[in-house]
């Protein structure tokens, strides 16, 4: 159980996540990125399968066959896409509902900062990428909000997470003023 490098490790990320959604614009969910891992549902089971340079919940699922921390975490946490996925409306089972544009700019800064803190000097822009891509086949996502988290997640690759979160700011501007 490692309770000193779990803390350390969701605070450097929650603080890294906050500060890039300021520089987009998402101010309230900067502040409350993530709150849920200090939970003892999260809390507890991340310091027991903590690992440091990837999620806990990985061992947790390895160790238990589930993470129980993830569950409740995505159920929290409407930043995650797992989060919105329902029963569709014409019967066809489950499926991935529209995300609000200002829950996929948070993930695209979640991914971003994650990958930061995982993968330290290794950390290139085409990171966020290349972990999406691992599992892009079967994450159950709307079109809409597929096409515009790949998008934004091409763009830190080819672009930087500079010129992306300024892309960021300019949609959500828009979306305002609708």
């Amino acid at each position: 159980m490692n309770i000193k490098g779990h803390f350390e490790t969701i605070t450097r990320h929650k603080l890294l996540v906050m500060k890039y959604c300021f520089e987009c614009g998402l101010y309230q969910q900067g502040l409350t990125h993530d709150l849920s891992k200090y939970s003892p549902t999260e809390f507890i089971p991340g310091c027991i399968y903590y690992q440091g340079d990837h999620s806990p919940n990985e061992a947790e699922r390895a160790a238990r066959g589930y993470s129980s921390a993830w569950l409740h975490h995505k159920g929290r946490n409407k930043h995650h896409l797992e989060y919105w996925i329902d029963y569709t409306t014409n019967k066809s089972g489950l499926g991935g509902m529209k995300m609000p544009l200002r829950y996929v700019c948070e993930m695209v800064c979640d991914r971003v900062a994650a990958s930061q803190i995982y993968l330290g000097d290794k950390y290139t822009d085409a990171s966020p990428w290349q972990y999406y891509e691992k599992s892009r086949d079967h994450y159950l996502l709307h079109p809409e909000t597929r096409a515009l988290l790949e998008k934004l997640l091409l763009m830190v690759r080819d672009l930087g997470q500079e010129r992306t979160f300024a892309y960021i700011r300019f949609l959500l501007g828009c979306e305002d003023n609708d």
